[in-house]
């Protein structure tokens, strides 16, 4: 049943009816067949955080649609500047979403899995530290892991100059990850449209105005524009907009 702000679907078919968590689960799915899927959230005037954080843009309906993106991944795909950032806490479900992916025959729990060209990373953060499942890091040839890191994470290593993106992912898919979200930051986002590997972007539009300073959802090197066909819209009540974005 639906909790808290109600959501409706405007596009295509709007109904009037909200939606509860099993008609979402359903409009966002897990493809079948490797899938790349980036989740964002962003101001009116395309601001990526507030204060420096995204937390000052996300609301009810987007922190339940970002948990339910979390239940159907395999793996979830964040930069290590993110992680910090954001304070990353142990990848973690409560006891309905297990329960769901259990009886869907996934593991109880999806793979945090961080990129890290530097591994400049604190084995102690509670994203490795407390982590229910093993972390995967993909990283270079030739960085050196701080010490602690290799006892709480599996080190990838795709690339020399830079992690290679398609060979991570690659790999992740040879460990049966075929289904990986991604979080960011921007400049993986970037790095990920550079290479051509973003399958799907869903997208939370908040209702305000942040004003000049925050960068966008994507940065780095300019790079061709790649056609997402809009799949999908659906409106909370206090005003978001959650957009869905795949390929064909």
């Amino acid at each position: 049943m639906s909790v808290g702000i109600p959501i409706n679907r405007v596009w295509p078919g709007g109904a009037p009816e909200p939606l509860d968590d099993a008609a979402l689960t359903d409009l966002y799915g897990r493809p079948d067949r490797p899938h790349l899927r980036v989740n964002f959230v962003s101001s009116l005037d395309g601001a990526v955080s507030v204060d420096g954080y995204s937390a000052g843009l996300s609301g009810e309906p987007d922190k339940r649609v970002f948990g339910l993106l979390r239940m159907l991944c395999d793996a979830l795909l964040v930069a290590a500047g993110t992680l910090r950032q954001e304070g990353y806490r142990a990848l973690r479900l409560d006891e309905r979403r297990r329960a769901w992916r259990v009886e869907h025959g996934l593991a109880e729990y999806p793979t945090l899995v961080v990129v890290s060209g530097s591994l400049d990373l604190d084995p102690a953060q509670a994203a490795f530290a407390d982590a229910p499942v093993r972390p995967v890091v993909l990283t270079r040839a030739e960085s050196e892991p701080p010490p602690g890191l290799t006892d709480v994470a599996d080190l990838v290593r795709c690339g020399a100059d830079r992690v290679d993106l398609a060979v991570g992912l690659g790999e992740l898919r040879r460990r049966g990850h075929a289904q990986v979200l991604c979080e960011g930051g921007p400049r993986l986002l970037g790095a990920l449209t550079a290479a051509d590997l973003v399958d799907e972007l869903c997208l939370t539009v908040a209702p305000l105005l942040a004003g000049p300073g925050a960068g966008r959802i994507t940065a780095g090197d300019a790079t061709p524009p790649r056609p997402l066909p809009l799949r999908h819209v659906l409106a909370a009540a206090d005003g978001v907009l959650l957009l869905r974005h795949a390929r064909v």
